[in-house]
Protein backbone atom coordinates (compact mmCIF):
# COMPACT_ATOMS: atom_id res chain seq x y z
CA UNK A 1 0.00 0.00 0.00
CA UNK A 2 1.41 3.40 -1.01
CA UNK A 3 1.26 5.89 1.86
CA UNK A 4 -0.64 9.08 1.24
CA UNK A 5 1.49 12.18 0.62
CA UNK A 6 2.46 14.26 3.63
CA UNK A 7 0.74 17.67 3.94
CA UNK A 8 2.56 20.79 2.76
CA UNK A 9 2.03 22.55 6.09
CA UNK A 10 4.83 21.78 8.53
CA UNK A 11 4.02 19.03 11.08
CA UNK A 12 4.85 21.35 14.01
CA UNK A 13 2.38 23.96 12.74
CA UNK A 14 -0.30 21.30 12.43
CA UNK A 15 0.28 20.02 15.97
CA UNK A 16 0.33 23.50 17.52
CA UNK A 17 -2.92 24.28 15.71
CA UNK A 18 -4.49 21.09 16.99
CA UNK A 19 -3.33 21.83 20.56
CA UNK A 20 -5.18 25.15 20.48
CA UNK A 21 -8.40 23.21 20.00
CA UNK A 22 -7.69 20.26 22.28
CA UNK A 23 -6.41 22.08 25.38
CA UNK A 24 -9.98 22.78 26.54
CA UNK A 25 -11.13 19.14 26.58
CA UNK A 26 -9.07 17.59 29.42
CA UNK A 27 -9.20 20.80 31.46
CA UNK A 28 -13.00 20.75 31.37
CA UNK A 29 -13.02 17.26 32.88
CA UNK A 30 -11.35 18.45 36.09
CA UNK A 31 -12.16 22.16 36.24
CA UNK A 32 -15.74 21.44 37.34
CA UNK A 33 -14.61 19.26 40.26
CA UNK A 34 -13.85 22.30 42.42
CA UNK A 35 -17.23 23.92 41.62
CA UNK A 36 -19.64 21.12 42.52
CA UNK A 37 -20.40 22.48 46.00
CA UNK A 38 -20.91 26.04 44.69
CA UNK A 39 -23.13 24.84 41.85
CA UNK A 40 -25.23 22.85 44.31
CA UNK A 41 -25.63 25.93 46.47
CA UNK A 42 -26.51 28.33 43.62
CA UNK A 43 -28.90 26.03 41.76
CA UNK A 44 -30.52 24.53 44.84
CA UNK A 45 -29.90 21.03 43.46
CA UNK A 46 -28.88 18.17 45.70
CA UNK A 47 -25.35 16.75 45.47
CA UNK A 48 -26.45 13.55 43.63
CA UNK A 49 -28.21 15.70 41.01
CA UNK A 50 -25.51 18.34 40.55
CA UNK A 51 -22.90 15.58 40.23
CA UNK A 52 -24.35 14.95 36.77
CA UNK A 53 -22.70 18.17 35.62
CA UNK A 54 -19.46 16.16 35.73
CA UNK A 55 -20.88 12.69 35.07
CA UNK A 56 -23.01 13.78 32.08
CA UNK A 57 -19.98 15.35 30.40
CA UNK A 58 -17.79 12.29 30.92
CA UNK A 59 -20.60 9.97 29.84
CA UNK A 60 -21.18 11.85 26.58
CA UNK A 61 -17.43 12.00 25.96
CA UNK A 62 -17.09 8.23 26.33
CA UNK A 63 -20.21 7.42 24.31
CA UNK A 64 -19.17 9.08 21.05
CA UNK A 65 -15.47 8.11 21.02
CA UNK A 66 -16.12 4.68 19.40
CA UNK A 67 -17.78 6.33 16.39
CA UNK A 68 -14.80 8.64 15.78
CA UNK A 69 -12.87 6.22 13.52
CA UNK A 70 -15.84 5.83 11.15
CA UNK A 71 -16.52 9.58 11.13
CA UNK A 72 -12.88 10.36 10.32
CA UNK A 73 -12.83 7.81 7.48
CA UNK A 74 -16.15 9.09 6.14
CA UNK A 75 -15.73 12.86 6.43
CA UNK A 76 -11.99 13.37 6.95
CA UNK A 77 -9.99 14.20 10.09
CA UNK A 78 -9.97 17.94 9.34
CA UNK A 79 -13.73 18.22 8.99
CA UNK A 80 -14.40 16.07 12.08
CA UNK A 81 -11.94 18.10 14.15
CA UNK A 82 -13.38 21.48 13.14
CA UNK A 83 -16.98 20.34 13.60
CA UNK A 84 -16.22 18.86 17.03
CA UNK A 85 -14.47 22.04 18.19
CA UNK A 86 -17.45 24.06 16.97
CA UNK A 87 -19.94 21.88 18.88
CA UNK A 88 -17.79 22.00 22.02
CA UNK A 89 -17.46 25.79 21.84
CA UNK A 90 -21.20 26.33 21.31
CA UNK A 91 -21.89 23.94 24.19
CA UNK A 92 -19.52 25.94 26.43
CA UNK A 93 -21.37 29.16 25.70
CA UNK A 94 -24.71 27.52 26.40
CA UNK A 95 -23.45 26.07 29.70
CA UNK A 96 -22.35 29.55 30.80
CA UNK A 97 -25.80 30.89 29.90
CA UNK A 98 -27.77 28.03 31.52
CA UNK A 99 -30.74 29.10 33.65
CA UNK A 100 -31.36 26.03 35.83
CA UNK A 101 -29.77 22.72 36.75
CA UNK A 102 -31.56 20.83 33.94
CA UNK A 103 -30.23 23.14 31.22
CA UNK A 104 -26.78 23.11 32.85
CA UNK A 105 -26.57 19.30 32.68
CA UNK A 106 -28.04 19.15 29.15
CA UNK A 107 -25.51 21.64 27.76
CA UNK A 108 -22.65 19.83 29.53
CA UNK A 109 -23.72 16.70 27.66
CA UNK A 110 -23.58 18.69 24.40
CA UNK A 111 -20.05 19.75 25.31
CA UNK A 112 -19.08 16.12 25.84
CA UNK A 113 -20.58 15.02 22.53
CA UNK A 114 -18.30 17.46 20.73
CA UNK A 115 -15.28 16.75 22.90
CA UNK A 116 -15.37 13.00 22.31
CA UNK A 117 -14.46 13.39 18.63
CA UNK A 118 -11.63 15.86 19.18
CA UNK A 119 -8.73 13.71 20.41
CA UNK A 120 -9.03 10.84 17.85
CA UNK A 121 -9.18 13.42 15.04
CA UNK A 122 -6.27 15.34 16.55
CA UNK A 123 -4.16 12.16 16.80
CA UNK A 124 -4.96 11.27 13.20
CA UNK A 125 -3.93 14.72 11.93
CA UNK A 126 -0.73 14.56 13.99
CA UNK A 127 0.33 11.02 13.08
CA UNK A 128 -0.33 11.47 9.36
CA UNK A 129 1.59 14.74 9.15
CA UNK A 130 5.03 13.12 9.53
CA UNK A 131 6.88 9.84 8.86
CA UNK A 132 7.01 7.20 11.63
CA UNK A 133 10.50 8.10 12.86
CA UNK A 134 9.40 11.69 13.67
CA UNK A 135 6.07 10.97 15.36
CA UNK A 136 7.38 10.80 18.92
CA UNK A 137 8.27 14.50 19.01
CA UNK A 138 4.88 15.48 17.58
CA UNK A 139 2.94 13.25 19.96
CA UNK A 140 4.89 14.82 22.82
CA UNK A 141 3.57 18.23 21.82
CA UNK A 142 0.05 16.88 21.40
CA UNK A 143 0.23 15.23 24.81
CA UNK A 144 0.70 18.44 26.77
CA UNK A 145 -3.04 19.05 27.24
CA UNK A 146 -3.66 15.36 28.06
CA UNK A 147 -1.27 15.12 31.03
CA UNK A 148 -0.94 18.74 32.10
CA UNK A 149 -4.58 19.79 31.67
CA UNK A 150 -6.00 17.69 34.51
CA UNK A 151 -3.37 19.09 36.88
CA UNK A 152 -3.98 22.76 36.08
CA UNK A 153 -7.76 22.41 35.72
CA UNK A 154 -8.41 22.63 39.49
CA UNK A 155 -6.02 25.60 39.78
CA UNK A 156 -7.83 27.54 37.09
CA UNK A 157 -11.25 26.48 38.31
CA UNK A 158 -10.50 27.40 41.91
CA UNK A 159 -9.19 30.84 40.93
CA UNK A 160 -12.17 31.65 38.70
CA UNK A 161 -14.56 30.41 41.37
CA UNK A 162 -12.93 32.49 44.10
CA UNK A 163 -12.49 35.71 42.10
CA UNK A 164 -15.31 35.77 39.51
CA UNK A 165 -18.15 33.31 38.85
CA UNK A 166 -18.55 29.64 37.95
CA UNK A 167 -19.87 30.78 34.55
CA UNK A 168 -16.36 32.00 33.63
CA UNK A 169 -15.12 28.43 33.89
CA UNK A 170 -16.96 27.85 30.60
CA UNK A 171 -16.77 31.33 29.05
CA UNK A 172 -12.96 31.00 28.82
CA UNK A 173 -13.54 28.23 26.26
CA UNK A 174 -15.11 30.66 23.77
CA UNK A 175 -11.99 32.59 22.69
CA UNK A 176 -9.92 29.39 22.69
CA UNK A 177 -12.54 27.59 20.61
CA UNK A 178 -12.84 30.42 18.10
CA UNK A 179 -9.06 30.67 17.81
CA UNK A 180 -8.86 26.91 17.28
CA UNK A 181 -11.45 27.12 14.49
CA UNK A 182 -9.72 30.02 12.71
CA UNK A 183 -6.28 28.41 12.90
CA UNK A 184 -7.72 25.02 11.97
CA UNK A 185 -9.38 26.31 8.81
CA UNK A 186 -6.12 28.01 7.87
CA UNK A 187 -3.50 25.38 8.78
CA UNK A 188 -5.04 21.90 8.90
CA UNK A 189 -4.58 19.86 5.71
CA UNK A 190 -7.28 18.01 3.83
CA UNK A 191 -5.83 14.54 4.15
CA UNK A 192 -6.45 11.94 1.50
CA UNK A 193 -9.34 9.71 2.55
CA UNK A 194 -9.42 5.98 2.07
CA UNK A 195 -12.46 4.07 0.84
CA UNK A 196 -15.41 4.99 3.03
CA UNK A 197 -17.14 1.97 4.51
CA UNK A 198 -20.81 1.94 5.38
CA UNK A 199 -21.65 2.78 8.96
CA UNK A 200 -21.56 -0.34 11.13
CA UNK A 201 -25.04 0.06 12.61
CA UNK A 202 -24.84 -3.11 14.70
CA UNK A 203 -21.52 -2.00 16.16
CA UNK A 204 -23.01 1.45 16.83
CA UNK A 205 -25.82 -0.19 18.79
CA UNK A 206 -23.33 -2.21 20.86
CA UNK A 207 -20.13 -0.31 21.63
CA UNK A 208 -21.25 3.29 22.44
CA UNK A 209 -23.99 2.06 24.83
CA UNK A 210 -21.41 -0.29 26.39
CA UNK A 211 -19.08 2.67 27.02
CA UNK A 212 -21.94 4.69 28.49
CA UNK A 213 -23.00 1.88 30.82
CA UNK A 214 -19.45 1.22 32.05
CA UNK A 215 -18.86 4.89 32.83
CA UNK A 216 -22.33 5.23 34.37
CA UNK A 217 -21.86 2.22 36.63
CA UNK A 218 -18.43 3.30 37.81
CA UNK A 219 -19.68 6.81 38.57
CA UNK A 220 -22.03 5.29 41.16
CA UNK A 221 -19.31 3.18 42.83
CA UNK A 222 -18.65 5.48 45.76
CA UNK A 223 -18.98 3.09 48.69
CA UNK A 224 -19.23 -0.42 47.31
CA UNK A 225 -19.24 -2.37 44.08
CA UNK A 226 -21.88 -4.73 45.49
CA UNK A 227 -24.80 -2.48 44.70
CA UNK A 228 -27.46 -2.89 42.01
CA UNK A 229 -26.93 0.60 40.57
CA UNK A 230 -23.26 -0.31 40.08
CA UNK A 231 -23.43 -4.00 39.13
CA UNK A 232 -26.32 -3.76 36.66
CA UNK A 233 -24.86 -1.10 34.32
CA UNK A 234 -21.31 -2.48 34.57
CA UNK A 235 -22.53 -6.02 33.92
CA UNK A 236 -24.65 -4.86 30.97
CA UNK A 237 -21.69 -2.86 29.64
CA UNK A 238 -19.34 -5.84 29.82
CA UNK A 239 -21.93 -8.01 28.05
CA UNK A 240 -22.29 -5.46 25.24
CA UNK A 241 -18.50 -5.23 24.91
CA UNK A 242 -18.30 -9.03 24.55
CA UNK A 243 -21.04 -8.97 21.91
CA UNK A 244 -19.24 -6.18 20.07
CA UNK A 245 -15.94 -8.10 20.08
CA UNK A 246 -17.73 -11.14 18.64
CA UNK A 247 -19.35 -8.97 15.99
CA UNK A 248 -16.18 -6.99 15.15
CA UNK A 249 -14.16 -10.16 14.55
CA UNK A 250 -16.70 -11.27 11.95
CA UNK A 251 -17.68 -7.99 10.27
CA UNK A 252 -15.88 -6.80 7.16
CA UNK A 253 -15.83 -3.16 8.30
CA UNK A 254 -16.60 -2.94 12.05
CA UNK A 255 -17.14 0.33 13.87
CA UNK A 256 -13.77 -0.27 15.56
CA UNK A 257 -11.25 -2.64 14.00
CA UNK A 258 -10.15 -4.55 17.10
CA UNK A 259 -8.10 -6.87 14.88
CA UNK A 260 -5.40 -4.20 15.08
CA UNK A 261 -4.84 -5.37 18.65
CA UNK A 262 -3.42 -8.58 17.15
CA UNK A 263 -0.35 -6.61 16.08
CA UNK A 264 2.29 -6.96 18.76
CA UNK A 265 3.19 -3.30 19.23
CA UNK A 266 -0.38 -1.99 18.93
CA UNK A 267 -2.00 -4.61 21.15
CA UNK A 268 0.86 -4.78 23.64
CA UNK A 269 1.07 -1.00 23.96
CA UNK A 270 -2.69 -0.80 24.48
CA UNK A 271 -2.54 -3.42 27.26
CA UNK A 272 0.30 -1.58 28.95
CA UNK A 273 -1.56 1.74 28.71
CA UNK A 274 -4.68 0.23 30.25
CA UNK A 275 -2.67 -0.66 33.36
CA UNK A 276 -0.62 2.52 33.58
CA UNK A 277 -3.24 5.09 32.54
CA UNK A 278 -5.84 3.53 34.83
CA UNK A 279 -3.43 3.78 37.75
CA UNK A 280 -2.16 7.26 36.92
CA UNK A 281 -5.53 8.93 36.43
CA UNK A 282 -7.03 6.95 39.31
CA UNK A 283 -4.42 8.46 41.63
CA UNK A 284 -5.33 11.97 40.55
CA UNK A 285 -8.53 12.03 42.61
CA UNK A 286 -6.59 11.15 45.77
CA UNK A 287 -3.98 13.90 45.78
CA UNK A 288 -6.41 16.88 45.82
CA UNK A 289 -8.54 15.02 48.38
CA UNK A 290 -5.53 14.77 50.67
CA UNK A 291 -4.81 18.49 50.47
CA UNK A 292 -8.43 19.50 51.02
CA UNK A 293 -9.73 16.85 53.43
CA UNK A 294 -6.65 15.99 55.50
CA UNK A 295 -4.80 19.32 55.41
CA UNK A 296 -7.85 21.61 55.13
CA UNK A 297 -6.53 23.60 52.16
CA UNK A 298 -8.79 25.46 49.73
CA UNK A 299 -9.37 24.23 46.19
CA UNK A 300 -7.12 26.98 44.81
CA UNK A 301 -4.29 26.15 47.22
CA UNK A 302 -4.63 22.44 46.50
CA UNK A 303 -4.33 23.18 42.79
CA UNK A 304 -1.25 25.33 43.31
CA UNK A 305 0.39 22.58 45.37
CA UNK A 306 -0.17 20.24 42.41
CA UNK A 307 1.18 22.74 39.86
CA UNK A 308 4.84 21.57 40.12
CA UNK A 309 3.65 18.11 39.05
CA UNK A 310 2.03 19.60 35.95
CA UNK A 311 5.17 21.55 35.07
CA UNK A 312 7.34 18.46 35.56
CA UNK A 313 5.06 16.37 33.36
CA UNK A 314 5.07 19.01 30.62
CA UNK A 315 8.87 19.17 30.53
CA UNK A 316 9.34 15.40 30.58
CA UNK A 317 6.80 14.86 27.80
CA UNK A 318 8.94 17.01 25.50
CA UNK A 319 12.13 15.17 26.48
CA UNK A 320 10.59 11.71 26.08
CA UNK A 321 9.03 12.63 22.75
CA UNK A 322 12.47 13.19 21.29
CA UNK A 323 14.04 10.18 22.99
CA UNK A 324 11.38 7.76 21.73
CA UNK A 325 12.34 8.67 18.15
CA UNK A 326 16.04 7.98 18.78
CA UNK A 327 16.20 5.08 21.21
CA UNK A 328 14.44 1.72 21.69
CA UNK A 329 11.15 2.08 23.60
CA UNK A 330 11.99 -0.13 26.60
CA UNK A 331 14.70 2.11 28.15
CA UNK A 332 12.55 5.22 27.67
CA UNK A 333 9.14 3.88 28.70
CA UNK A 334 10.49 1.39 31.26
CA UNK A 335 12.47 4.06 33.12
CA UNK A 336 9.37 6.26 33.24
CA UNK A 337 7.24 3.46 34.69
CA UNK A 338 9.84 2.71 37.37
CA UNK A 339 10.17 6.38 38.40
CA UNK A 340 6.41 6.87 38.43
CA UNK A 341 5.66 3.66 40.36
CA UNK A 342 8.33 4.30 42.99
CA UNK A 343 7.36 7.97 43.15
CA UNK A 344 3.67 7.33 43.79
CA UNK A 345 4.58 4.55 46.22
CA UNK A 346 6.80 6.97 48.14
CA UNK A 347 4.03 9.57 48.06
CA UNK A 348 1.57 7.07 49.53
CA UNK A 349 3.97 6.20 52.35
CA UNK A 350 4.47 9.87 53.21
CA UNK A 351 0.78 10.77 53.44
CA UNK A 352 0.17 11.76 57.04
CA UNK A 353 -1.63 14.55 58.82
CA UNK A 354 1.56 16.57 59.32
CA UNK A 355 3.91 15.53 56.49
CA UNK A 356 6.10 18.39 55.14
CA UNK A 357 4.16 20.04 52.32
CA UNK A 358 7.26 20.80 50.25
CA UNK A 359 8.39 17.17 50.41
CA UNK A 360 4.98 15.90 49.31
CA UNK A 361 4.80 18.37 46.41
CA UNK A 362 8.32 17.43 45.28
CA UNK A 363 7.59 13.69 45.47
CA UNK A 364 4.38 14.16 43.50
CA UNK A 365 6.29 16.15 40.86
CA UNK A 366 8.89 13.36 40.49
CA UNK A 367 6.18 10.71 40.18
CA UNK A 368 4.31 12.73 37.55
CA UNK A 369 7.55 13.42 35.67
CA UNK A 370 7.92 9.66 35.29
CA UNK A 371 4.44 9.50 33.77
CA UNK A 372 5.64 12.00 31.16
CA UNK A 373 8.00 9.27 29.91
CA UNK A 374 5.21 6.71 29.58
CA UNK A 375 1.82 7.85 28.28
CA UNK A 376 2.56 9.63 25.00
CA UNK A 377 5.64 7.56 24.02
CA UNK A 378 3.51 4.41 24.38
CA UNK A 379 0.73 5.92 22.26
CA UNK A 380 3.39 6.74 19.68
CA UNK A 381 4.64 3.15 19.60
CA UNK A 382 1.08 1.80 19.43
CA UNK A 383 0.32 3.77 16.25
CA UNK A 384 3.76 4.39 14.74
CA UNK A 385 3.76 1.59 12.19
CA UNK A 386 0.07 1.56 11.30
CA UNK A 387 -0.88 2.31 7.72
CA UNK A 388 -2.42 5.74 7.19
CA UNK A 389 -5.83 4.15 6.64
CA UNK A 390 -5.60 2.32 9.99
CA UNK A 391 -4.53 5.32 12.07
CA UNK A 392 -8.10 6.58 12.80
CA UNK A 393 -9.09 3.15 14.13
CA UNK A 394 -5.85 2.81 16.11
CA UNK A 395 -6.04 6.23 17.73
CA UNK A 396 -9.74 5.80 18.51
CA UNK A 397 -9.12 2.39 20.08
CA UNK A 398 -6.39 3.80 22.34
CA UNK A 399 -8.76 6.56 23.52
CA UNK A 400 -11.59 4.07 24.14
CA UNK A 401 -9.41 1.73 26.20
CA UNK A 402 -7.90 4.58 28.22
CA UNK A 403 -11.38 5.94 28.98
CA UNK A 404 -12.61 2.56 30.24
CA UNK A 405 -9.44 1.89 32.26
CA UNK A 406 -9.60 5.32 33.91
CA UNK A 407 -13.28 4.91 34.80
CA UNK A 408 -12.82 1.43 36.28
CA UNK A 409 -9.70 2.32 38.29
CA UNK A 410 -11.31 5.52 39.58
CA UNK A 411 -14.26 3.44 40.75
CA UNK A 412 -11.92 0.97 42.44
CA UNK A 413 -10.04 3.77 44.19
CA UNK A 414 -13.33 5.29 45.37
CA UNK A 415 -14.52 1.97 46.79
CA UNK A 416 -11.22 1.32 48.57
CA UNK A 417 -11.22 4.83 50.03
CA UNK A 418 -14.82 4.55 51.23
CA UNK A 419 -14.16 1.16 52.83
CA UNK A 420 -10.98 2.39 54.53
CA UNK A 421 -12.75 5.50 55.84
CA UNK A 422 -15.66 3.41 57.13
CA UNK A 423 -13.28 1.05 58.98
CA UNK A 424 -11.36 3.90 60.64
CA UNK A 425 -14.13 6.46 61.08
CA UNK A 426 -17.42 4.57 61.40
CA UNK A 427 -19.09 7.69 62.78
CA UNK A 428 -19.03 9.27 59.31
CA UNK A 429 -21.72 6.90 58.09
CA UNK A 430 -22.15 6.43 54.34
CA UNK A 431 -21.26 10.03 53.42
CA UNK A 432 -17.51 9.38 53.62
CA UNK A 433 -15.55 12.21 51.99
CA UNK A 434 -18.63 14.43 51.91
CA UNK A 435 -18.96 14.19 55.69
CA UNK A 436 -15.27 14.99 56.16
CA UNK A 437 -15.61 18.11 54.02
CA UNK A 438 -18.38 19.45 56.25
CA UNK A 439 -16.42 19.12 59.51
CA UNK A 440 -15.20 22.16 61.40
CA UNK A 441 -11.42 22.81 61.42
CA UNK A 442 -11.14 21.41 64.96
CA UNK A 443 -13.12 18.28 64.10
CA UNK A 444 -11.13 17.79 60.89
CA UNK A 445 -7.81 18.04 62.73
CA UNK A 446 -8.96 15.31 65.13
CA UNK A 447 -9.80 12.81 62.36
CA UNK A 448 -7.06 13.85 59.89
CA UNK A 449 -4.63 11.02 60.84
CA UNK A 450 -7.31 8.40 60.17
CA UNK A 451 -8.32 10.03 56.88
CA UNK A 452 -4.66 10.05 55.81
CA UNK A 453 -4.39 6.32 56.55
CA UNK A 454 -7.49 5.67 54.43
CA UNK A 455 -5.97 7.59 51.52
CA UNK A 456 -2.80 5.52 51.84
CA UNK A 457 -4.83 2.32 51.49
CA UNK A 458 -6.60 3.60 48.37
CA UNK A 459 -3.29 4.69 46.84
CA UNK A 460 -1.97 1.15 46.60
CA UNK A 461 -4.39 0.20 43.79
CA UNK A 462 -2.94 2.78 41.35
CA UNK A 463 0.61 1.91 42.43
CA UNK A 464 -0.04 -1.80 41.85
CA UNK A 465 -1.48 -1.16 38.40
CA UNK A 466 1.58 0.88 37.43
CA UNK A 467 3.86 -1.92 38.66
CA UNK A 468 1.94 -4.42 36.51
CA UNK A 469 2.43 -2.14 33.50
CA UNK A 470 6.21 -2.48 33.99
CA UNK A 471 5.96 -6.26 33.48
CA UNK A 472 3.82 -5.79 30.37
CA UNK A 473 6.25 -3.21 28.98
CA UNK A 474 9.20 -5.57 29.39
CA UNK A 475 7.37 -8.41 27.60
CA UNK A 476 6.21 -6.20 24.73
CA UNK A 477 9.19 -3.90 24.12
CA UNK A 478 12.26 -5.95 25.05
CA UNK A 479 13.16 -6.68 21.41
CA UNK A 480 11.78 -3.55 19.76
CA UNK A 481 14.43 -1.37 18.06
CA UNK A 482 14.41 2.41 17.83
CA UNK A 483 12.31 4.06 15.12
CA UNK A 484 15.38 5.25 13.24
CA UNK A 485 16.97 1.80 13.32
CA UNK A 486 13.75 0.21 12.09
CA UNK A 487 13.43 2.83 9.36
CA UNK A 488 17.04 2.34 8.30
CA UNK A 489 16.63 -1.44 8.21
CA UNK A 490 13.47 -1.14 6.14
CA UNK A 491 15.21 1.22 3.75
CA UNK A 492 18.22 -1.09 3.42
CA UNK A 493 15.98 -4.09 2.73
CA UNK A 494 14.08 -2.13 0.09
CA UNK A 495 17.34 -0.94 -1.51
CA UNK A 496 18.74 -4.48 -1.48
CA UNK A 497 15.57 -5.84 -3.06
CA UNK A 498 15.73 -3.17 -5.79
CA UNK A 499 19.41 -4.01 -6.45
CA UNK A 500 18.56 -7.71 -6.80
CA UNK A 501 15.73 -6.87 -9.17
CA UNK A 502 18.02 -4.67 -11.33
CA UNK A 503 20.64 -7.42 -11.41
CA UNK A 504 18.02 -9.96 -12.47
CA UNK A 505 16.91 -7.71 -15.33
CA UNK A 506 20.49 -7.14 -16.49
CA UNK A 507 21.16 -10.88 -16.43
CA UNK A 508 18.02 -11.58 -18.40
CA UNK A 509 18.99 -9.10 -21.08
Amino acid sequence: MTPSPRPATSPTTIVLTVITGTVMIPIDITIVAVAIARLSQETGASLPVIQWVATGYTLALATVIPAAAWAISRFGARQVFLTAIGVFTIGSGLVAASWNVESLIAFRVLQGLGGGFVMPAAMTLTLRSAPPEERGRLMALLGLPVLVGPVFGPVLGGWLLDTMSWRWMFLINLPLGLLGLVLGMRNLPRLERGPSARLDVRGLLLLPPAMALLVLGTSFAEGTLLDAQVLVPIGAGILLVALFVRHALRAAAPLLDIRLLGRRLTGGSAAMLVCFAGGYFGSMILVPLYWQVVRGESATTAGLLMAPAGIAAGIMIQVSGRLIDRFPPLPVIGSGIIVSTLGFGALALQLSADAPMATLAATHAIATAGAGFVMLPTMTIATRYLEDSAIPAGSTMINVMNQVATALCTAGVSVLLAAALSARLPGLGSDGVGALSSLSPTERAAVAPFAAEALQVAFWLPVTMMAISAVVAFLVFRRTPSARSASSSTGMRAESAQTDENARRVGAS
